[in-house]
């Protein structure tokens, strides 16, 4: 479960990079309902993303040549100059070194050693998300990587996460449970995946962090998917015990996963 107090190590923002803001504003107010707002003159084209009000995601143009359409997850971190430094020395790279957003925060921007590239937050005057788990915002997070033993020591040292595992199907190995630092189970927020290579095309092999937005029908989100003009890969399907999900990609191919949770 995804909540807005923020431990520290749990995820508290999603941004989403789009060649086009405009059009990638329109593909969500149809599939989510969203409503973008410009970050204000000094926010160099940024906008907050809202759903009734309330701010659950942002959207970032282009900037510069080398980017790819794609959602950034942010972790709630109390010391961001602090915690780059352990990055480097888990052999994770700072990809974009702490800075200040005005008055709202600091943030950097890293890759862990499978290259999966994540934020890191921390709050000032601007929390994050405002609203979460619930039809329309961010309920879940999972990391696709090709060495799960390898992510697993990286976030444990890292955000001192906790875990829990259970067996995939047939050889698809152990699929990993994550839980913020001294939580229990019901604070869950997250899940990594070890997957073949050729399942990360997208970014080249490397790992990939995945958002999951949570919708009341999944069936009925999937056809909203297709008729914006993203992409469905793969579902929608029933997994006992999780919900109705679908693999999806905006207009531009930013992936994110659709979730119907099962009842509680």
């Amino acid at each position: 479960m995804i909540t807005t107090d923020f431990l520290p190590g749990s995820p508290c923002w999603t941004d989403l990079s789009s060649p086009d803001v405009e059009a990638s504003a329109a593909f969500y107010r149809e599939l989510f309902g969203w409503q973008a707002v410009e970050g204000g003159p000094d926010s160099a084209g940024y906008r907050y993303l809202l759903l009734d009000g309330a701010a659950v995601a942002g959207l970032v143009p282009f900037m510069g040549e080398s980017e790819r359409p794609a959602w950034t997850v942010y972790f709630s971190d109390p010391d961001v100059d602090d915690t780059v430094l352990t990055v480097e020395h888990l052999g994770g790279t700072l990809v974009v070194e702490p800075f200040d957003v005005l008055h709202r925060g600091r943030m950097a921007e890293f890759t862990d050693p499978q290259g999966g590239y994540a934020g890191l937050w921390q709050a000032r005057a601007f929390r994050g998300m405002e609203a979460a788990d619930r039809p329309g915002t961010l309920c879940w997070v999972e990391l696709w990587t090709p060495d799960g033993d390898g992510a697993r020591d990286f976030y444990a040292e890292l955000f001192k996460w906790s875990y829990t595992g259970f067996s995939l199907p047939g050889e698809a190995g152990t699929y990993t449970i994550v839980t913020p630092a001294g939580q229990g189970r019901d604070r869950a927020h997250g899940g990594i995946m070890p997957v073949d290579p050729a399942q990360l095309a997208a970014t080249g092999g490397a790992a990939d962090w995945h958002p999951v937005f949570a919708v009341e029908n999944c069936d009925a989100a999937v056809e909203r998917v297709r008729s914006a003009g993203g992409r469905v890969y793969t579902g929608p399907e029933s997994t006992p015990g999780v919900g109705r999900l679908a693999l999806c990609a905006d207009v531009f191919g930013a992936g994110f996963v659709l979730l119907a949770p099962s009842p509680m």
